[in-house]
């Protein structure tokens, strides 16, 4: 065994360690201060039967800065990049392209909708001889905003952004926002292994291309040609979305439960999917009243089905659809 091997070995049985610690000795580990924890942060409850989840998450961030269980948790009021290391495996990153067809088309129509209405009006405000009415992309005001909630490591606001491409739509801004750096980080890679290739519809496959990474192309150069075919067959099952789309989409690191919005601007869409669940009723009120000022009047809120329908705002109206969760803003 050479010595790279024996230290991994070794992280690994002080990090069971640490876990068997946790799970055994209800001094070092309370579960229900840690579950309250999380909750005041970010508004999150995690259920009981995540607890081996929560230890986990707890005990890496502890084992990965060399502290004690004990010690990490007086740790983290005064240390943020500690406290957002624990908030990031904590978090459950799951997510899917195309995770909701019917909620992306329906985005999608309304995209084109709000195109030809836009169109409409500068073509109404342009002069008799003028026919060249047309939305200008680099004006804020010709942009249709689209503010993913919750995206995790970026598949629903990549799968809207391929969605609007395909349509042949440019005059729109998806911002995706998330609790978790680490999340984040990866959405702005863009970059996707081939299980999620396979979601991704037929007329948005235009929208991604191969990725080889310049770290497996030099390593190539070094390597047996036995052991060659291999590894670029592993370099061939990653992918990242085009370039042309990162113009249209950014991603910002923001806490549902803060009153700040992300962003000064209005949306014409809110999505927020199967993120709901995860707060308590009064929550996740408060937090569909922050989005409902967030939506600019005639634009959308997208929920989940089934997911807050004791949600009954006096400026908002449910969208009669089979399929979709929608709300539209009525007034201000």
């Amino acid at each position: 065994m050479n010595n790279h091997t024996q230290k991994d070995s070794l992280m690994i049985n002080k990090a069971d360690a640490l876990v068997a610690e946790a799970l055994w000795d209800d001094v070092a580990f309370d579960t229900e201060q840690w579950q309250r924890y999380i909750e005041q942060e970010i508004g999150f409850i995690l259920p009981n039967v995540q607890r081996k989840w929560l230890v986990n998450a707890v005990s890496q961030t502890a084992l990965g800065y060399g502290l004690s269980i004990i010690q990490l948790w007086h740790q983290l009021p005064i240390n943020h990049e500690l406290r957002q290391q624990l908030l990031d495996k904590v978090l459950i990153h799951e997510s899917r392209f195309f995770r909701h067809l019917p909620s992306i088309e329906f985005i999608t129509d309304y995209a084109l909708r709000w195109q030809r209405e836009q169109l409409i009006a500068a073509s109404t405000s342009c002069n008799a001889n003028d026919s060249s009415a047309s939305i200008d992309a680099s004006n804020p005001d010709d942009l249709l905003r689209i503010w993913s909630v919750g995206c995790a490591s970026g598949q629903e606001t990549w799968s809207l952004a391929m969605s609007l491409a395909a349509k042949q739509l440019t005059n729109y801004r998806i911002l995706g926002t998330d609790v978790s750096q680490q999340a984040l980080k990866k959405a702005r890679l863009g970059q996707y292994d081939n299980k999620q290739l396979a979601l991704i519809p037929q007329d948005c496959q235009q929208f991604i291309q191969p990725l080889r990474p310049a770290s497996i192309v030099e390593e190539l150069r070094f390597m047996p040609v036995s052991m060659q075919k291999n590894t670029e067959k592993n370099a061939r099952t990653h992918w990242q979305v085009m370039p042309t789309l990162k113009q249209h989409v950014r991603f910002a690191l923001h806490n549902i439960i803060d009153k700040k919005p992300p962003t000064p601007h209005l949306q014409q869409v809110i999505v927020c999917q199967n993120m709901l669940l995860y707060f308590r009723k009064f929550d996740q009120r408060d937090i569909l009243a922050r989005l409902s000022e967030q939506c600019a009047v005639g634009g959308y809120i997208i929920l989940a089905p089934g997911e807050a329908l004791f949600w009954r705002p006096s400026n908002m109206r449910r969208i009669a659809h089979p399929q979709i969760n929608a709300w539209q803003k009525t007034s201000a």
